[in-house]
C-alpha cells in the first residue's frame, strides 16, 4: 500500500467535513445555487489550465458521457440540493443524518456492480449509522423536516449514490484533470440556469465569502473530489462510502473549536461507535494460512 493509499482516507474525511463550516460562512451572504455556480466555474477553470499545462488525455465517446452523467449526480443534485434544503430551512443535523444514510444505500446496492457486502461489513455500516444518529441527535428537530427541504436532501442523497455507483460501473479509470473538467462543466450547465431561474443571484464579495470560495475551490472540490475518485479507483465502492460516516464527528468538532458549539459525552461515545463501524467495514480480512 502506497503513503497516498494511506493518508487518502483521513485527508479525505478532514477536508468534507470542512463542506459544513464553508456553507455556515458564506450563507449569510449568498445564495445558494449562485455560491456553487460560482464554485464550479473556479473549479473548471483550476482543472483546464492543469490539464492543458500537462497535456493530460480527455476522455472520449462513451467515457465523456458517463462522466458527465456522473457528475450531475456527485455535484449538482448532490450539493445543490444540500446547499438548498438547509437554506430553506432544514436543520444541518437533519440534513447531515440524511445524506449519511448513503453508506447504506451503497452497501444494500453494491452488488449490482459486482461487490460483495460481507456479514462484518453489515455490521460495520450499522454501528456506523448508530455513531452518526449519536452524534447529531441533539441537533435532530422535526419542524419543517417534512417539506420540500426533506425531499431536497433526500434527492442529494439518491444522486450521490447513484453518481458513486454509476461511475465505478461505467467509467473507474480518467484522467482526474480533464474528468473533473467534464464533470464541473456538466454541474455549471445545470445549476448555472436554475440560480438564475430560481434565486435572485445575490452574493457579496466579502472576506467570509472569498474564503469560503476560495476553500471551496482549491481544497474542497479540487483536493476533496480528487481524493474521492482517487479512492474508488484504488478501493471497493462500499469502504469508500463508509467513510463519510466519519464527516459529522470530525465536523462536530470542528464546530466546537471554531464556533464554541456543544460537544458532549453523547457526541464523543457516537464518534467512537462509528469509528468501529468504519473500522469493520474498511478492515481487510485476514488471510487464512495455505
Amino acid at each position: 500500500m502506497s503513503a497516498l493509499d494511506r493518508l487518502a482516507p483521513p485527508l479525505f474525511i478532514f477536508i468534507w467535513a470542512t463542506g459544513y463550516i464553508v456553507a455556515k460562512l458564506a450563507a449569510p451572504y449568498a445564495d445558494p445555487l449562485t455560491f456553487l455556480s460560482w464554485r464550479y466555474a473556479g473549479v473548471l477553470v483550476l482543472m483546464l489550465g492543469l490539464a492543458l499545462a500537462a497535456r493530460a488525455p480527455w476522455p472520449r465517446g462513451r467515457a465523456l458521457v458517463h462522466l458527465a452523467v456522473a457528475g450531475l449526480g456527485i455535484q449538482a443534485l448532490y450539493l445543490g440540493g444540500v446547499w438548498v434544503a438547509i437554506r430553506q430551512g432544514l436543520p444541518a443535523g437533519t440534513a447531515a443524518l440524511i445524506v449519511n444514510l448513503q453508506p447504506v444505500l451503497v452497501a444494500a446496492l453494491a452488488p449490482l456492480i459486482g461487490e460483495r457486502v460481507a456479514p462484518r461489513q453489515w455490521l460495520g455500516v450499522a454501528l456506523g449509522l448508530a455513531g452518526v444518529v449519536l452524534v447529531i441527535w441533539h441537533k435532530l428537530t422535526v419542524g419543517t423536516s417534512f417539506g420540500a427541504p426533506l425531499l431536497l436532501c433526500v434527492m442529494a442523497l439518491l444522486a450521490i449514490t447513484g453518481g458513486t455507483l454509476y461511475q465505478k460501473r461505467f467509467v473507474p479509470q480518467f484522467d482526474l484533470r480533464t474528468g473533473q473538467v467534464v464533470q464541473f462543466a456538466a454541474a455549471l450547465a445545470a445549476t448555472l440556469p436554475a440560480a438564475w431561474l430560481t434565486e435572485p443571484m445575490r452574493i457579496e464579495w466579502n472576506a467570509s465569502v472569498l474564503l469560503a470560495m476560495a476553500w471551496s475551490v482549491l481544497v474542497l472540490t479540487a483536493g476533496g473530489i480528487s481524493l474521492m475518485f482517487y479512492m474508488l479507483r484504488h478501493g471497493r465502492v462500499t469502504a469508500v462510502s463508509s467513510t463519510m460516516y466519519l464527516v459529522p464527528s470530525v465536523t462536530s468538532v470542528m464546530a466546537w473549536l471554531l464556533f464554541n458549539e456543544t460537544l458532549g459525552a453523547q457526541a464523543i461515545v457516537g464518534m467512537g461507535v462509528t469509528l468501529l463501524g468504519v473500522y469493520l467495514v474498511v478492515a481487510r480480512k485476514p488471510e487464512t494460512p495455505a
